[in-house]
């Protein structure tokens, strides 16, 4: 008998649906909350590559730096906490989701504070300090507003809901990159990041006046966790005073990850395969990506103006197309075109390390390296959101987003060593071939009958 050949599904919404989804209110304050989760990120990457580059920290001290981030790669193990038990005094006045995300906008800004007042030079250490600081914040920032944007829209608008995130994100990379080199030309590195503490202050205005969203656990779900939490319990693991504790651990920690592989399966482990891939090529190019501009020749100003905020535009270009196409022709195409388009993408920075610092050059290059990164950062969201269930949003979101940075964080540690040993030309190859995989696991879970049956 011959099995029947699977096929992509139709358009679910017409293209003129697919474009008025950016007029829905929910979808138009993710700009400011994006805003508030990219503010940190080039702090603690790029923008203080850069820093580090001008305080004479030679190249693989900049790439171990890099590790800061890993913070956000490894936030799933204190989401239960977010997503579970409440912030003292603010879940209270603001919510469940509300009162984390103010406490975390709160951290961001002292650890700024912190940075700006150290010199790297003389106090690298201290200044590590600070950075882990404000990347651990910006990290529970991530956990609670990934958790509150899903809770908040229907799965089919996430793509839409994730390309106003990003271009309230792109906005907040914009001033925290192109902002904070202009400052650093004119005034120092220390301004720049005291500029970027106060404006933490954007975030913490728009969580006071968004609303908090429903929070739904079907009874299934509860089943669920009654049941692993008796078979836990018959383990005899804690005595009886513990039991309590026991119950909590199992119901936050536990049931997510029971609950996830319950739902797909075998498939479980490709799609977390996936995920740890998607993100490989463009975040282990990331980190050198400043260094190579100054060390090609380019002036800050060059970077800011064109790196930044030219590529800025392209990027939001990216993940509005990304968005539209999401509503229009679901998750599964978008996020193979936006797997290729990103390898691609960085076989571009190969051959323009061949042309010393072009400018017209460097502006097709960015423009190509941030729509493609826009478009697939939102068929990308929208993807990991589609996977979680209501129950355990924080939780199973950051499980997702953590497997998508870890194995890049930790390959675009050596980048340094990469680029210092073998140059540029090849450290650009090397990362145009690590999205290879992921190009091939995203054609899998789409032609796949199995694949799509249980991720639909």
């Amino acid at each position: 008998m011959t099995r029947p050949k699977a096929t992509l599904p139709t358009p679910i919404h017409s293209w003129r649906e697919a474009l008025l989804v950016y007029t829905q209110p929910r979808v138009i304050a993710m700009l400011f909350l994006g805003f508030s989760a990219g503010l940190p990120f080039l702090l603690v990457f790029s923008t203080l590559s850069a820093w580090l580059t001008e305080a004479g920290i030679n190249r693989a001290t900049i790439g171990f730096f890099s590790w800061i981030g890993i913070t956000y790669s490894i936030k799933v193990i204190w989401a239960p906490v977010i997503d579970r038990l409440p912030f003292p005094v603010l879940t209270k006045l603001l919510g469940k989701r509300r009162g984390w995300m103010l406490a975390a906008q709160v951290g961001m800004a002292c650890g700024l504070i912190g940075m700006a007042l150290t010199d790297p030079s003389t106090n690298l250490a201290m200044l590590a300090i600070f950075g882990l600081t404000v990347a651990f914040a910006s990290a529970t920032l991530d956990v609670a507003l990934d958790a509150f944007r899903i809770e908040t829209i229907d799965k089919e608008y996430q793509g839409a809901m994730a390309a106003t995130y990003i271009l309230g994100y792109r906005l907040a990379l914009l001033v925290a990159g192109a902002g904070a080199f202009y400052i650093a030309e004119y005034a120092s590195w220390s301004w720049s990041y005291l500029v970027m503490a106060m404006l933490t202050g954007v975030g913490m205005v728009t969580i006071l006046l968004v609303s908090e969203p429903e929070h739904k656990i079907s009874k299934a779900t509860l089943e669920q966790e009654a049941h692993t939490a008796a078979v836990i319990a018959q383990t005899g693991l804690l005595p009886s005073r513990l039991q309590q504790l026991q119950t909590w651990f199992s119901s936050a920690v536990i049931s997510p990850f029971v609950d996830f592989f319950t739902r797909y399966g075998k498939l479980a482990f490709i799609i977390l395969l996936f995920i740890g891939m998607y993100r490989i090529s463009d975040i282990t190019m990331g980190v050198m990506a400043n260094p190579f501009y100054l060390d090609l020749g380019f002036s800050k100003p060059d970077i800011a103006n064109i790196a930044k905020v030219f590529g800025f535009f392209m990027s939001v270009g990216g993940a509005a197309a990304g968005g539209i196409l999401v509503v229009r022709y679901g998750i599964h195409r978008p996020l193979i075109l936006g797997a290729i388009l990103v390898a691609v993408t960085n076989l571009l920075f190969t051959y323009m390390a061949t042309l010393g610092p072009d400018k017209a050059w460097l502006a097709i290059v960015i423009s190509a390296d941030n729509f493609s990164g826009g478009l697939a950062g939102a068929a990308f969201i929208a993807y990991l959101s589609s996977l979680t269930n209501a129950a355990y949003t924080a939780t199973q979101y950051a499980l997702f987003s953590s497997l998508m940075t870890l194995p890049a964080k930790i390959l675009g540690g050596f980048s340094g060593v990469i680029v210092e040993a073998y140059g540029y030309e090849w450290f650009f190859s090397y990362a145009a071939l690590l999205g290879v995989p992921a190009i091939l696991v995203a054609i899998y879970l789409t032609f796949s009958s199995l694949a799509r049956r249980q991720t639909e």
